[in-house]
């Protein structure tokens, strides 16, 4: 588990040139996102006393930060809810609301000449009320789907490409032909970058770097080959063998994975998994935030 994957000989031979499967981008990117915080604000109920509305705000990206370069496929990982799509979606330009902190492109802001080189495929909201086929008709499938739209935007051969869940739904084979196809255009020079659940390791190892990210707050970013390294230095390895995805979603969930047989009573499990949260948000600010960047 700890081992990379030989990449070339998943995809091709290392003497193929990149060209041979998709053209090289003609506008590298190196993306850029510094403190990105975002705050939606959240109604509660009418007080009958006061008849007056109250409301309270939630910040959903807590002050988060990286850098992908051209080359490069980034991987964000976490639980359900935990602000994957509303980063990925603040990358791609497409957010509004309270949103601070530095997205650069370039070193410059979000264009409208970047708009239109960028790709960007999220999960269909747009026909979710709409029948495309019927009971005695078969209608694509969710990988014949996610390909597709996937297709749609290599055909302006963009760069950076965003990606939300590509892989959700779809069996182990179809989700390595779609991410074996995202690295081969990453190695053309693109920037990618994707919202993911829960990858197996063979997929693990085909992202360059990794963005942890449970409620929002950054718990690792950096390269995936490191990560096992990175939360064994900080007294976080796995007591038993688990894959790569179930170890990183159960520290984002807040379980103690150094100890397999901890056992934490009931009204205690809420305590338990802020005190895991706040001391892994701890050591990622004393160990990597400050060295976030271009490498």
């Amino acid at each position: 588990m700890g081992s990379e994957i030989d990449m070339e000989s998943q995809t091709c031979s290392s003497d193929q040139e990149p060209t041979a499967i998709f053209k090289n981008v003609n506008r590298p990117v190196f993306l850029k996102f510094e403190d990105v915080v975002y705050t939606v604000e959240i109604k509660k109920a009418r007080c009958l006393k006061t008849k007056s509305k109250k409301s309270e705000e939630r910040n959903i990206l807590k002050g988060v930060t990286g850098a992908v370069l051209p080359g490069e496929m980034l991987a964000i990982l976490g639980p359900s809810g935990s602000g994957k799509t509303t980063l990925l979606t603040s990358l791609g330009g497409r957010l509004s609301g309270q949103l601070s902190g530095s997205i650069t492109y370039n070193d410059k802001p979000f264009s409208n000449q970047m708009k239109r080189n960028m790709g960007r495929s999220f999960e269909a909201t747009k026909c979710k009320n709409i029948i495309i086929s019927g009971p005695m008709k078969r209608g694509v499938s969710g990988g014949e789907r996610k390909r597709v739209s996937i297709g749609q935007e290599i055909l302006i051969n963009p760069s950076p490409l965003f990606l939300d869940k590509p892989t959700s739904g779809l069996d182990s084979t179809t989700a390595q032909r779609i991410v074996s196809t995202l690295w081969e255009l990453a190695r053309g020079g693109r920037t990618v970058a994707m919202a993911i659940h829960q990858p197996s390791s063979r997929l693990f190892y085909m992202f360059h770097k990794v963005l942890l990210l449970p409620d929002g707050n950054p718990l690792f970013f950096g390269k995936g080959a490191s990560v096992m390294d990175y939360f064994s230095s900080i007294a976080y390895s796995p007591f038993v063998h688990m894959t790569l995805a179930d170890y990183l979603l159960d520290l984002a969930n807040g379980k103690n994975v150094a100890d397999a047989y901890a056992c934490v009573p009931s009204n205690e499990v809420d305590k338990e998994q802020k005190a895991v949260k706040d001391a892994l948000a701890t050591s990622y600010k004393s160990n990597l935030a400050h060295i976030e960047g271009r490498d």
